[in-house]
């Protein structure tokens, strides 16, 4: 009887030894084939006794290397590629992602990797800017292109400061990016000058989604309500889309903020020369008119077109130097002179919009450091840009008002509880 129990526990042991075997077994190839599909694994099956079930395969690590760069000046796909891949390899990926995004716009500054799999280029991704990444990947000896969004943790934050000197420094002095202050001066870029207006005391508050990367912050989306004082006056703005899905910044009582032409087409410089019929020329030295204003600034600072419109003359003459006229809406034409340089496919009769890069600061033609000579006229008369008040855009519909003004009180009290809690600290 004793020997018959020892031989069923013995046979008990055995089964539940091999059935856990198996368990292994059957998770090893379970894990070892979703490994092998993603390509991160390479899997070699061997075979050896039927006794030695638990060394029925065995897996290897390939040599993957991740080389993480930042595009520099006179960098193309063909020299980043070229260690890597041969020339019709590198002419035929330019080719598929032609469709999706073009090699030939590769970017001085943006960040980039290249991923390698045993010293052969297995993987290519590149900051399209701060909302897409195009990945190149090969899988089975092809090469596919996509366009992605890139992914952040986005959190909803108010940031505020007061102005001592500047925007910038005030949006520093807050812990934020620079890139804060560029959006919130195009928010408020048709009622304040931020090259005249801004003084000591001036201040802002902003509801803004900050994007976060692996707890760093990235950058900032939409900035969803501010306020800003400037001499003592608060203006504020709401971000509200339509009906027809177009988003644009709205005050309080729904009129938009938007009007058919800037403050001024530069952004934080400093004007030299105002609209006079008498000033000392410092090239001729006489007294003659000057009728438009010259906005100080580094050489190569972007100009922005003040509004929409239709470029109708654009080149080089002798005074001054490389120019571009644009003609606007109901007999509106603006004219930006000394540029070092134009933007990129700029020409003779492209529509424009609002805020579109045309040009960059220079001191070409009759000029003794770098500005912007700005002119504007209304049929045909020169006007005086600092004093002309622009036409507002469209308020939000009256169907939409109930909407919006709700919209608005949620967006305030945020900012008032945000407020709030910081004063705790």
């Amino acid at each position: 009887m004793k020997n018959h129990l020892n031989l069923v526990k013995t046979c008990q042991r055995e089964i539940v030894t091999v059935f856990n075997l198996k368990i292994k077994y059957v998770f090893c190839l379970f894990l070892a084939g979703i490994l092998f599909n993603l390509g991160l694994l390479n899997t070699v099956f061997a075979s050896n006794s039927d006794t030695d079930a638990q060394k029925a395969f065995s897996i290897s690590l390939p040599d993957i290397q991740i080389v993480k760069g930042i595009v520099k000046r006179g960098d193309t796909a063909s020299s980043l590629f070229k260690k890597y891949l041969s020339l019709k390899t590198i002419y035929e990926i330019s080719r598929l992602s032609s469709e999706t995004f073009s090699l030939t716009h590769i970017r001085k500054g943006q960040p980039y990797k290249i991923i390698l799999q045993e010293n052969n280029l297995v993987g290519f991704e590149y900051e399209i800017d701060k909302n897409d990444r195009l990945i190149i990947q090969k899988e089975k000896g092809m090469f596919s292109i996509n366009q992605i969004p890139i992914k952040y943790d986005v959190k909803l934050e108010v940031v505020s400061s007061i102005i001592s000197y500047s925007l910038f420094e005030a949006v520093r002095k807050s812990g934020e990016k620079s890139e804060l202050a560029m959006k919130l001066s195009d928010i408020f870029a048709w009622d304040i000058d931020f090259i005249r207006d801004i003084q000591s005391g001036d201040q802002f508050k902003v509801l803004v989604e900050k994007r976060y990367q692996d707890g760093k912050l990235a950058g900032y989306g939409k900035i969803k309500a501010a306020f800003f004082t400037n001499k003592g006056t608060l203006f504020k703005a709401f971000l509200h889309k339509d009906l027809n899905g177009v988003s644009g910044y709205y005050d309080e009582n729904g009129k938009s903020l938007q009007k058919a032409f800037l403050k001024a087409p530069l952004v934080f410089s400093r004007i030299s020369s105002k609209f006079t019929k008498k000033r000392f020329h410092p090239i001729f030295k006489e007294y003659r008119p000057h009728p438009g204003v010259d906005y100080a600034a580094a050489k190569g600072t972007p100009i922005k077109t003040v509004g929409d419109g239709i470029i109708t003359q654009i080149g080089y003459n002798k005074g001054m130097g490389n120019y571009i006229n644009i003609r606007h809406s109901n007999g509106y034409t603006t004219g930006y002179n000394h540029m070092c340089k134009f933007a990129r496919s700029m020409k003779k009769n492209k529509r424009i919009l609002q805020g579109d890069i045309i040009g960059y600061v220079g001191m070409t033609g009759y000029a003794t450091g770098p500005h912007l000579d700005f002119r504007m006229r209304k049929n045909g008369k020169l006007l005086d840009p600092l004093k002309h008040k622009s036409p507002s855009a469209n308020p939000v519909n009256s169907g939409e008002m109930e909407q919006f003004l709700s919209k608005i009180i949620e967006l305030s009290e945020k900012m008032v509880s945000a407020h709030k809690l910081a004063s705790l600290k």
